[in-house]
């Protein structure tokens, strides 16, 4: 028996998607998957795929289906997922990759794929002011800073502006994603497996929603 939900976030980039998850993760006492995080902490090692991975981040680009699917799916096959749910952060990004999800959770599939709404401006904003702990992750923006600059809340480890945030990447990745991401909107809207939240205002009342949202749809699953 899953005892967590399994939730799919989606939007823009700079719509809190990672502070959200982390408070989800925590809320329901669930992994949070961000293949974001998972592609950084490849590029930084010496390895061949680190270095594709390194020109391709670099460059503001998505990482090629063949290898994001690999990753996925490895890490859903692990004893954490499967017994207590996740939070998939960045995944999928693509009809495809939401296509190839549904085949490596079969017999079952996602709770509830999230769609977290914000104005692209905004979003270029926020991801510009974005920092990120080196150690545990946790994300902090210009509305939300480390209690001591420079030095994370939960761990203590060093707060830093991530190599992929320049204006011109987050453009880049922005513009990718109207191309390519939307359309798995429309994709989980006709399967009855999507909820759109709005990404604006106070990060609490944001949480709030999501958890309402969430409660809501496994409320009704299990009527």
């Amino acid at each position: 028996m899953v005892i967590g939900p399994k939730l799919v976030i989606l939007g823009k980039q700079g719509a809190g998607k990672g502070t959200q998850c982390v408070r989800l993760a925590r809320h329901y006492v669930i992994p949070h998957i961000s293949t974001g995080d998972i592609f950084r902490a490849a590029r930084r090692s010496e390895t061949e795929l680190g270095n594709r991975l390194r020109e391709i981040l670099d460059a503001g680009n998505l990482v090629p289906d063949e290898i994001t699917v690999g990753i996925v799916a490895e890490r859903l096959s692990t004893d954490d997922t499967a017994r207590h749910g996740f939070i998939l952060d960045g995944f999928p990004r693509t009809i495809h990759q939401a296509e190839e999800l549904s085949k490596i959770l079969i017999p079952d599939d996602i709770d509830l794929a999230i769609d977290l709404e914000l104005p692209t401006e905004l979003a270029v904003e926020r991801l510009a002011g974005r920092r990120v702990c080196r150690d545990c992750q946790t994300i902090y923006g210009p509305a939300s800073p480390p209690r001591v600059e420079g030095n994370c809340d939960f761990c203590g480890g060093e707060v830093v502006q991530r190599d992929d945030d320049t204006e011109d990447a987050i453009r880049t990745r922005l513009a990718i994603y109207e191309k390519e991401t939307e359309p798995i909107i429309t994709w989980y809207l006709e399967r009855d497996m999507l909820v759109t939240i709005d990404g604006t205002g106070d990060p609490d009342d944001v949480t709030a929603r999501l958890i309402r949202a969430v409660d809501r749809r496994r409320a009704k699953v299990s009527d």
